[in-house]
């Protein structure tokens, strides 16, 4: 199945994509940084927390592996009143905030590709200026 996911970098730009609910979250990574068009050159990870600077949070990094493992459909729902996060490049500390829209998953579209940019809000951050 086909679900939509929503990234948001702060109030300045956004998008939704829809991804295989079997995407893991490396496969999840490598769609937002093709939306933003960013160089995969640095770290990352995911953690689900209540807020971004929460001390006690879950965390999905590369170096336990569990990015590899981890797919997307297993962490939606997430428990209530916790958010997902995608921190990338830990000296420029990109934070995006990765929820689950409110659309119904769907089976894929016949000679679709996936992940795909179905939306896109305000101005894409720039990695290098």
């Amino acid at each position: 199945m086909i679900m939509t996911i929503v990234v948001k970098w702060g109030t300045e730009w956004g998008c939704e994509i829809e991804v295989d609910e079997d995407s893991t979250l490396d496969d999840i990574h490598m769609a937002i940084q093709n939306a933003v068009r960013f160089d995969n050159d640095h770290m990352y990870e995911f953690y689900i927390a209540r807020t971004e600077r929460t001390r006690n949070r879950e965390s999905y990094d590369q170096e336990s592996e569990a990015v590899y493992d981890t797919k997307i459909k297993d962490l939606f729902p997430l428990p209530p009143k916790m958010q997902l996060f995608y921190l990338f490049d830990y000296g420029d500390s990109w934070l995006f905030k990765v929820s689950r829209s409110r659309k119904a998953p769907h089976a894929p579209v016949p000679k679709a590709k996936y992940p795909k940019v179905v939306s896109e809000t305000g101005k894409r951050p720039k990695q290098y200026t």
